[in-house]
């Protein structure tokens, strides 16, 4: 459960489905310096773009209450998501942060820890769980998935490189490297290609092609009954924020349980999602 697991990278799988690039293949390199020297500002913008988009965020479908874990990214804690689990809580869900620090990687803690976590959230909660990760959030998300299918409805990654096959393609590579010597042994943590194989649980990648972090091409994967893209608009760290986004999340939470529905936004919001259809 790690954005960086032996030898520096994460993923190994072909991206595909909509959105991939020509031949499905991620490029080599990672984003540009201005998608990437800009993250900050965007994200900003992202945050100052919220109070117009309130009316029709609060139009968007409620819950049914069942439980919520949201994981953070790189670096990042449950502060990073707060805005985000306030709203979905707002919604009717219960949610829950991850409750342990900064997220500098797979360690021991984060490796024991989680799994109790989503069991605990799901026995207060009576049934399987939805987790929301956010960047390296989303691999955790995926992997808790993989091991403990019962225990989650659905997993939704949020600019997550699962299928990230080469250092070059993430810029947050040296930051993650710092914190390695942290981490649990290599044994304890899966493969490239096992991160990069599809869950057993329906899941959504929701990824921009404005991402100045990770080559969004490394956070899609082949579309299946299970499985859906989506794109949005937003910087790697607008992802807790952007309005588009939030409602995404909003309308697959809402999913009856058991059930796979296509993301079909409302037309009047189309134009915030990239080739929806």
């Amino acid at each position: 459960m790690t954005q960086s697991v032996r030898g520096a990278t994460v993923g190994g799988g072909e991206a595909g489905g909509r959105g991939a690039g020509a031949g499905g293949r991620p490029p080599m390199t990672g984003p540009s310096a201005r998608l990437y020297l800009t993250e900050p500002a965007r994200g900003l913008l992202d945050l100052a773009a919220l109070p117009l988009a309130a009316g029709w965020l609060a139009s968007a479908p409620r819950g049914d209450g069942h439980g919520v874990l949201v994981l953070p990214g790189l670096l990042a804690s449950d502060m990073s998501t707060g805005l985000l689990r306030r709203y979905v809580r707002w919604l009717g869900y219960d949610v829950h942060g991850w409750q342990l620090g900064r997220n500098v990687g797979p360690t021991s803690t984060v490796l024991d820890e989680l799994p109790r976590a989503l069991a605990d959230l799901a026995a207060s909660s009576g049934g399987p769980v939805s987790i929301i990760g956010w960047s390296l959030g989303g691999i955790y998300a995926r992997e808790l998935a993989r091991d403990h299918p019962e225990l989650v409805r659905q997993a939704i990654t949020l600019g997550s490189p699962f299928a990230l096959t080469d250092p070059r393609q993430s810029r947050a590579q040296g930051t993650y490297q710092r914190s390695s010597h942290r981490h649990a042994a290599a044994a304890r943590l899966p493969t490239r290609d096992q991160l990069a194989r599809p869950i057993d649980v329906p899941s959504t990648a929701v990824y921009s092609r404005q991402d100045g972090i990770v080559s969004w091409q490394t956070c899609i994967e082949q579309e299946t009954a299970l499985h859906e893209n989506v794109e949005v608009r937003c910087g790697h760290l607008g992802f807790g924020v952007d309005p588009a986004t939030l409602w995404l999340i909003a309308d697959r939470l809402a999913v009856p349980s058991g059930e796979r529905r296509p993301f079909r936004p409302p037309a009047l919001l189309r134009a915030l999602y990239p080739g929806s259809r």
